[in-house]
């Protein structure tokens, strides 16, 4: 997907593999607004080298949303979304896989590992 200059870090690997599924999860949990603005993250975290502010900012309000962390404040356009979800589709499940994956790829992002693995390894098994 991406061509990356240096060896990508977990990260990278993270939003370029699951790049598809996080466009998903943010359409169905927070709409149009919110896959506009996760379009903007891949696109800005996947083409530098190295993670900005910007995008470790960008990446937890991502991550809240994938935690649902918002549905509960009726005022937020997220409660909406969450009230039309079905809890017995399949894609509840992947939605969680991401924001249990996306936690441990920040963690390592912000541990100052920015560790890096071969390209040709998953981050989800």
């Amino acid at each position: 997907m991406f061509d990356f200059q240096r060896q990508p870090s977990r990260l990278h690997i993270f939003l370029a593999e699951n790049g598809e599924g996080l466009q998903n999860a943010a359409l169905l949990l927070g709409g149009r607004p919110w896959l506009r603005r996760v379009q903007r993250l891949l696109d800005a975290a996947l083409t530098q080298t190295s993670v900005t502010r910007r995008v470790v900012r960008e990446l937890h309000e991502l991550r809240d949303l994938l935690h649902l962390e918002h549905v509960h404040e009726l005022d937020r356009p997220e409660s909406a979304y969450f009230a039309e979800l079905d809890p017995s589709e399949p894609y509840v499940e992947e939605i969680c896989l991401l924001a249990e994956a996306l936690d441990e790829a920040l963690e390592t992002a912000l541990r100052g590992g920015q560790q890096t693995m071969p390209s040709n390894q998953a981050v989800l098994s």
